[in-house]
C-alpha cells in the first residue's frame, strides 16, 4: 500500500502530449449545434404537448454525446437507452430501501456506476440520473417518464439528424 501512495505523483502526471483526433470540422461542429438544439426543443415539444416536464439535466450530457460524439461507444443506442434506463432503476430501488440522503445518493451513483458497467452499457449521463432520482425522492414511474420518454425522443432525432447528411452514420451498432 505504502508502494502505491508513493507512486501516486507519477502516475498522475499521465502519459504526457495530447491524445491523438481527428482534424476539427466545422461542417461537423455546425451539425452538432443544430442536432443538439433540435433534439433538447423536441423534448420542450413533447413536455408542452403532455403537460409534464421531460426534460432533466442529463439530457444535456446525453445531447452532447449523441450530436457531438455520435460514434463514441457510450452514445450508442444500448449505452444511452441501457445506462439511463438502470440508473433510473437503481434512483428508484435505492429510494425505497434508504431515503434520499447524501449517503443514499451517493451509493445510487456507485451501484449505477457498477451495473453499467457489468452490463456494458456506461452511459455516463446515467450518474445524474440515478443521482438525480435520488435527490428528487422519485418512485417507479420516473423509468418510464421523464427518462424512457426523454431518451426515446433524443435517439430519434439521433437517428434522423445523424444520417440525414452524408458526413455522419448513427448508429455504429445497436446491441
Amino acid at each position: 500500500m505504502k508502494r502505491r501512495i508513493v507512486q501516486l505523483p507519477r502516475k498522475m502526471r499521465g502519459r504526457g502530449g495530447r491524445p491523438s483526433s481527428p482534424p476539427l470540422s466545422l461542417k461537423y461542429a455546425i451539425w452538432g449545434v443544430l442536432s443538439s438544439t433540435v433534439g433538447i426543443l423536441a423534448i420542450f415539444a413533447a413536455t408542452r404537448m403532455a403537460g409534464h416536464p421531460y426534460l432533466i439535466g442529463s439530457f444535456g450530457a446525453s445531447a452532447v454525446l449523441l450530436f457531438g460524439a455520435p460514434d463514441a461507444t457510450f452514445a450508442q443506442p444500448r449505452n444511452l437507452i441501457g445506462g439511463q434506463l438502470l440508473s433510473a432503476a437503481v434512483a428508484v430501488v435505492v429510494v425505497a430501501c434508504g431515503g434520499s440522503g447524501p449517503v443514499a445518493i451517493a451509493l445510487a451513483v456507485g451501484l449505477a456506476n457498477l451495473l453499467m458497467y457489468v452490463t456494458r452499457t456506461v452511459h455516463p449521463p446515467g450518474g445524474a440520473i440515478a443521482l438525480l432520482g435520488v435527490q428528487g425522492h422519485v418512485g417507479a414511474s420516473y423509468l418510464i417518464d421523464p427518462i424512457l420518454v426523454g431518451v426515446l425522443i433524443l435517439l430519434t432525432v439521433a437517428l434522423f439528424t445523424n444520417n440525414i447528411v452524408h458526413h455522419r452514420q448513427y448508429p455504429k451498432y445497436w446491441w
